[in-house]
């Protein structure tokens, strides 16, 4: 089970709730590439229990995932959070502009992967956003600011520090830093995580976890804290069946956020 002071994150539809009230999420995630990142991120929000989900990608990549998540709908609109970068190239000008689109419109970010290297973070709103880079994906992050660190611990406190927004730095110890210089530590993490896509898995869990909770109402550590939790119990459970997929983790976040959902 979880701490009991991240509960009130998950939340159960009530009577008066609507697709809206429950929460929108938008995605730029995908390319001709990396086609999967949309189908992982957006079915693990799903699963998490956004009302609606947005997604803006290549024409081919909509379509294949409309194919498998008939639920999304294609395009910019509004939303109250946006998953930005997983399977994206920095080359891929069409959808760097889109990027840089969905970063404009003023509410809470997910910056994954690509968009790690796009974003101008002077431009956004003070702790508005959690970063999930990896290991390499955070050195060159760091390097776009002359910075380089040996520490782990070190380089996610100075990252949150010089973007002035929480850092989460997956692994199996997974180290998240606020700007003020907070980490914690989360893990160690199931091991099944070691294949690829579970991050794109991870930026929709994220993304939906933030759509579904007013910012400003809430702390991004928590967020971030809580995300992490349920991707691992995901693929622990996923992991029971034998050798682990992506797709099994997105498709085990449903059953954890049953199972951890306040009564």
């Amino acid at each position: 089970m979880i701490p009991e002071r991240l509960s009130h994150l998950l939340h159960e539809p009530q009577a008066g709730d609507d697709k809206y009230s429950r929460g929108v999420l938008g995605f730029v995630t995908g390319s001709e590439r990396f086609p999967g990142a949309a189908i992982l991120g957006v079915t693990a929000a799903m699963r998490v229990g956004v009302g609606m989900i947005r997604h803006v990608a290549p024409v081919s990549v909509t379509n294949l995932l409309l194919e498998v998540r008939p639920e999304s709908v294609a395009g910019f609109g509004r939303a109250q959070a946006w998953v930005l970068g997983s399977g994206v190239p920095v080359d891929d000008e069409v959808q760097v502009a889109n990027i840089r689109e969905a970063a404009s419109q003023n509410c809470a970010l997910v910056i994954d992967a690509g968009a790690l290297e796009l974003i101008d973070y002077s431009s956004l709103a003070p702790e508005s956003c959690i970063l999930t880079p990896h290991a390499g994906e955070l050195a060159r992050l760091l390097d776009r600011f002359g910075k380089h660190f040996d520490l782990d611990y070190e380089a996610v406190v100075a990252a949150a520090a010089i973007t002035n927004q929480v850092v989460m730095l997956k692994g199996n110890m997974t180290l998240i830093a606020d700007p003020n210089g907070e980490v914690r530590a989360v893990g160690p993490n199931s091991t099944a995580l070691a294949t690829a896509g579970t991050g794109d898995v991870l930026a929709g869990i994220v993304g939906s976890l933030l759509a579904t909770n007013s910012v400003g109402e809430q702390n991004l550590l928590d967020v971030a804290e809580l995300a992490v939790l349920i991707h691992s119990e995901a693929a622990t459970r996923a992991a029971e069946s034998g050798p682990v997929a992506a797709l099994d983790v997105a498709e085990q976040v449903r059953n954890v956020v049953r199972d951890w959902m306040p009564a």
